[in-house]
């Protein structure tokens, strides 16, 4: 395939023609597909081809919500960006449970961000560097000051600074570890700005100190940059009732049902391929609230996974107990998460899910996430001790198998109709599809081409 240069200064028809050419044999459906996806409104397209460099199109999402969700006793509806089929409908499905058992409740544990300035120091004598730093410590937070001024004005800014030896892993590695609260901002570019004025007055005082000689005064700046692991910005969400009340809708008592539940969370708490799908049955609950609100999901999965191998094995972010005659069923979780600045501001979408939530802050949008991560997960655990995870999936995939075969409207109410008694696969569906079309059921079948 040919090579081209300056693609990304190409006009987006220009870009796409060029695909087009080189990529799908000419192809003029693929140019009226690919516009089929433009907004109609050209400043709103504008604004969307500016997120991110070379667009040529739009990829959209299934945008739904969550009704009925009780946190804190207030009510809210949840917008959840994500294209698996059971999510919203597991998420919703909690959510009317736990209406009446006292709603979900919440606790922020902490609210820092960290970040850091990796540099290479060539002196030996590591304690002459601690004195140095210790010194010129407060000049972090005064040399600072015309960036962090209006964080501070709104409550936030530098909370701490240290001097980090990790030399027992790399030869003269140390860091200047920052910790932050950027208030309602998840704050990457203010931490990051703060970390690189940093290494300037490190450098700086390094050159003018009589504290430290010779090769002591050799640094480099290796790089300055924010962690996306913040296992101090914690929230917690949580459900409990009486025993008593955990048995509707399965045949076991509420008691059986609680112990085999808190049997499966302990479970994926000592087994990492079992807390593996574990989590990432939580992160369908997070990462679908995350995207709906702008902010970063990529960074929330890389934390959330990090902060479940902290104690060395990879384990289950939530929890459960039984005591005192009460079910407990908990999530610790590391959500950075922002309402201001990126796409919070600017993408229509988000704008409106802010909106639809009442415009939380950054710490009730952490709470919200997490209760979602929660809801998932309980659905899922439910799910599987009682009547299998298949039976609801499968039954919320089915449409996007009737929509893959492209069967009509009335062959999709006869198809579901069939499988409300029967257990939905993907070849079952081609053979009552093809039963009702009274064409021939193939060999094999072909999930890319219908059949």
């Amino acid at each position: 395939m040919p090579v081209i240069k300056g693609f990304s200064k190409l006009s987006k028809e220009a870009k796409i023609e060029w695909i087009v050419s080189n990529y799908m044999e000419n192809d003029a459906e693929a140019v009226d597909f690919l516009k089929s996806y433009w907004h109609p409104n050209p400043t709103t397209q504008k604004l969307h081809d500016e997120f991110i460099e070379n667009t040529i199109t739009n990829f959209y999402l299934p945008f739904g919500v969550s009704p009925n969700f009780k946190i804190d006793g207030k009510n809210y509806c949840i917008p959840m960006a994500i294209e698996e089929s059971s999510v919203v409908a597991a998420a919703s499905k909690s959510a009317n449970f736990w209406l009446e058992r006292g709603g979900f409740h919440t606790e922020i544990l902490n609210f820092e961000k960290i970040g850091h300035v990796h540099f290479i120091w060539e002196g030996e004598n590591s304690e002459n560097l601690r004195a140095f730093f210790e010194n010129i410590k407060d000049k972090f937070y005064t040399h600072t000051h015309h960036i962090t001024k209006n964080m501070q004005l709104r409550g936030g800014g530098i909370l701490g600074i240290e001097l980090v030896d990790k030399t027992a892993g790399e030869k003269g590695y140390y860091q200047i570890k920052a910790t932050f609260d950027t208030c309602d901002s998840m704050g990457a570019n203010f931490i990051n700005s703060v970390l690189e004025e940093f290494s300037k007055i490190l450098k700086h005082e390094i050159e003018i100190t009589e504290l430290l000689v010779g090769n002591e005064k050799n640094v480099q700046i290796i790089m300055c940059i924010l962690s996306n692991y913040t296992p101090n910005c914690i929230v917690r969400a949580e459900v409990r009732a009486p025993i008593e009340k955990m048995s509707e809708g399965n045949d076991m008592t509420g008691q059986q049902f609680a112990e085999k539940f808190c049997r499966a969370v302990r479970i994926a708490e000592i087994e990492p391929y079992r807390a593996t799908t574990h989590n990432k049955g939580i992160m369908n609950g997070v990462d679908s609230v995350v995207i709906a609100t702008g902010n970063d999901f990529r960074a929330v999965e890389a934390c959330a996974h990090t902060y479940a191998s902290r104690s060395g094995q990879y384990s289950s972010l939530t929890h459960a107990e039984i005591k005192d005659g009460e079910f407990r069923f908990w999530l610790d979780i590391p959500l950075a998460l922002g309402t201001v600045g990126g796409l919070t501001n600017l993408h229509p979408m988000v704008k409106f899910a802010y909106k639809l939530l009442g415009n939380p802050n950054a710490q009730e949008l952490m709470k919200i996430a997490a209760v979602v991560g929660l809801a998932q997960n309980f659905s899922a655990l439910r799910s599987l001790v009682t009547s299998g995870i298949q039976k609801g999936h499968m039954k919320m995939h089915l449409l996007n198998i009737l929509n893959q075969l492209e069967a009509t409207e009335e062959e999709k109410k006869t198809i579901v109709n069939h499988f409300k008694d029967h257990v939905v696969s993907y070849s079952a569906a081609v053979e009552i599809f093809c039963k009702i079309r009274g064409i021939e059921v193939p060999k094999v079948v072909n999930t890319k081409n219908n059949l």
